[in-house]
């Protein structure tokens, strides 16, 4: 055989192999979470089929590539699919011969894991959960069945919509598109305003749900003096749900662990009931 006639190859990924890689990671993020790797076993279920076929199965490449996705990794997982979609591009471009060092690949994975972590749960748990609650608890307490089945239906549409685009957008894109969009500032400013967005709706739902009032009357001559009705509605609309939540805030923020958290606004309100405040 002539040497033009040796053509190597090349290993390439199909859309249905990361389609396949993003549906493995959806549903088995957190499998075997633990302590000491978190989402590593995750990571590596996920990318395995892939590297698999870049690799071959039972080489001494791919033994590799499982050592070093077994390393430590924890981010969120539906934006911080994008890493695993960047990863994949990377192995794709070393099977192929690319001057790839694996100290890179686990660099991009270690440094990317952090500032999407914050995004995504800015986004998810501080955005858009909460606006979703707002709407829908209103109509879940007059009992209507449909509610809880729309909560579940939008968060599932949002979640999977944003983990399919984060997936594809870190495959195609690679590291140097996701590492653009990073130093542009963009994830920054879409952090703060889904702070704002989320701490407003946030604190709309305090103000409805958080209810806490004043039981004590003192019967006078003059006749009866209401605690609630004539002298904290009348300084502050709603000033006790206000300040059990404040206090509440002030305990997540200094770290307090939540079950203490839950014990103490416990204690709280049994003493108050007790001494007939509540």
């Amino acid at each position: 055989m002539s040497e033009n006639n040796v053509v190597k190859r090349e290993k390439k990924l199909t859309k249905k192999d990361i389609f396949k890689s993003y549906l493995i990671w959806t549903f088995f993020s957190h499998s075997t979470y633990n302590y000491e790797r978190m989402q590593a076993t995750g990571v590596l279920h996920a990318l395995a089929p892939c590297l698999e076929k870049l690799y071959g199965k039972d080489t001494l490449e791919m033994k590799e590539a499982c050592k070093r996705h077994m390393e430590f990794f924890n981010t969120e997982p539906n934006l911080g699919g994008c890493i695993l979609g960047m990863t994949l591009a990377m192995e794709e471009q070393k099977a192929n011969g690319q001057d790839i060092d694996p100290e890179m690949i686990s660099s991009v994975k270690t440094g990317l894991m952090g500032p999407l972590a914050g995004v995504g749960d800015t986004i998810w748990q501080g955005t858009l959960s909460p606006i979703a609650l707002g709407i829908l608890l209103g109509m879940a307490q007059t009992g209507n069945f449909v509610a809880p089945i729309l909560y579940v239906i939008i968060i599932a549409i949002v979640l999977f919509g944003e983990g399919y685009w984060s997936y594809m957008k870190g495959y195609y894109s690679g590291r140097e598109g996701i590492t653009k969009i990073i130093s542009s500032g963009l994830i920054k400013t879409v952090t703060e305003k889904a702070t704002i967005v989320g701490s407003t709706v946030l604190g709309g739902l305090a103000a409805s749900y958080v209810t806490v009032k004043s039981g004590l009357v003192l019967k006078l001559s003059s006749g009866t003096f209401n605690l609630q009705t004539d002298v904290f509605d009348t300084i502050f609309l709603n000033l006790l749900p206000f300040c059990v939540t404040l206090l509440t805030v002030w305990m997540l923020r200094k770290k307090i662990n939540v079950n203490w958290i839950l014990v103490i606004l416990i204690c709280i309100g049994v003493v108050g009931t007790l001494i007939g405040f509540f």
